[in-house]
């Protein structure tokens, strides 16, 4: 096995998994970025120091958590300081959380309203929705919401 690169694994007659050996180990790299960093929102690196970060930063863009609750609280985070400034709506909270120079923040908000049965300019309480709000948001940023009802409301619970 190579010290660093790329390995392709064979686990059936059509099934490959795409692995990466660095220094820190093996990566899954059909896992996405934010569920391998325990930061299923993908918050971005910047000057918080977020309670539960992992010791070792070893992605230069986005903060890796200790544990999945950890990257779910500090989502819930983000979503309190939005609402403390105002944004009340889906459209107002996706317009900051994903700003249109790096996203298709349109197809977002429509995303997330639909998943929390909402207008995208439909007044919500941001408390009430949170755990609705968390969920739509981790699988809009993943393609995929692994987590257990369970998990995003010890994450929401320690914000």
């Amino acid at each position: 096995m190579p010290r660093q690169g790329w390995l392709l694994v064979g686990l059936g007659a059509s099934v490959l998994l795409l692995l990466y050996q660095n220094k820190q180990g093996i990566m899954n790299m059909g896992i996405p970025r934010g569920i391998r960093n325990n930061n299923a929102g993908n918050i971005r690196h910047g000057s918080s120091k977020w309670k539960g970060m992992a010791q070792n930063q070893t992605d230069s863009a986005f903060v890796q958590f200790v544990s999945p609750e950890y990257g779910i609280r500090a989502l819930s985070h983000v979503l309190d300081s939005y609402a403390r400034r105002g944004a009340n709506t889906v459209r107002k909270i996706i317009d900051i959380y994903a700003p249109p120079v790096e996203n298709d923040t349109s197809a977002y908000v429509d995303s997330v309203a639909l998943a929390l049965g909402v207008g995208a300019d439909q007044i919500i309480n941001v408390q009430t929705h949170k755990a609705d709000l968390v969920e739509a948001i981790i699988q809009h940023e993943n393609g995929q919401q692994p987590y257990a009802v369970s998990q995003i409301a010890s994450g929401v619970l320690m914000a």
